[in-house]
């Protein structure tokens, strides 16, 4: 399978110009990918605002959400990209619209996938490891299962500090290390946390962390993390570069 999976928090110039570099490398070669927008509300406007921002990559969007048949459109694409938003909202649809296993299927048998903050949380067997509010009931935790484990985008390690003002004080609920700790209490199934800018970039049976940072969790095991370069294969086990707990 040839996957690339971002964490999002895209917000320096060179976090962009690697989105842009990475987009055009995964799906060079092919004229129209199909965007998934169903994490977000207004699913005309999010189309618009992806392709603007990813015009740089030369890859022409076009919106499922356009096509008369979400099943035929799916069936017909030459590569999928599935945006970011609120990964509930993402899951719901995907199963209401019966798409969940026809992409798995035309992934598996060869198309791109590209996945952003909510779109690489569903690239996972569930949804679990989502930092997402439950604003929507899914029929079922269960996703694309294109990896054999979770993925939590977005991941920041420690204690999160805000600013009041000229001075920052501590947010004293559960870290995101506490919260995928939780996850292991009735799960067993490894977690990547992906560092905002970072991607893992996938192809056959390994992927190769592109652009940052990323912290395995593994049930009954210490966190740790690694840094771009890294090799991992199904159960998140790494060829080399391995840094630090955190």
């Amino acid at each position: 399978m040839k996957l690339l999976l971002g964490s999002g928090g895209i917000r320096n110039e060179e976090q962009v110009k690697l989105y842009h570099h990475e987009m055009a490398h995964h799906f060079q070669g092919i004229d129209e990918v199909l965007f998934i927008p169903y994490a977000g509300k207004d699913h005309d406007y999010y189309l618009q605002r992806i392709q603007d921002f990813s015009a740089p990559s030369g890859i022409k969007l076009v919106g499922i959400h356009h096509a008369e048949d979400p099943i035929k459109a799916v069936e017909e694409a030459k590569g999928i990209y599935v945006g970011g938003g609120n990964t509930f909202l993402l899951t719901r649809d995907l199963h209401d619209k019966g798409i969940i296993d026809l992409i798995r299927n035309r992934v598996k048998a060869g198309i791109p996938y590209m996945g952003v903050s909510a779109g690489s949380n569903v690239a996972g067997p569930t949804m679990q490891t989502t930092n997402d509010m439950p604003i929507v009931s899914p029929p079922s935790f269960e996703t694309l299962n294109l990896v054999p484990f979770q993925i939590n985008p977005h991941y920041i390690g420690g204690q999160v500090w805000v600013k009041e003002g000229e001075s920052y004080t501590p947010h004293n609920g559960e870290t995101r290390q506490a919260r995928l700790r939780e996850f292991h209490q009735h799960n067993t199934t490894p977690v990547l946390g992906l560092w905002e800018g970072t991607y893992l970039r996938c192809n056959g049976e390994t992927g190769e962390l592109i652009g940052g940072n990323a912290t395995v969790f593994q049930a009954a095991k210490e966190p740790t993390s690694h840094d771009a370069g890294t090799i991992f294969d199904g159960s998140l086990k790494t060829e080399h570069h391995e840094i630090k707990h955190n």
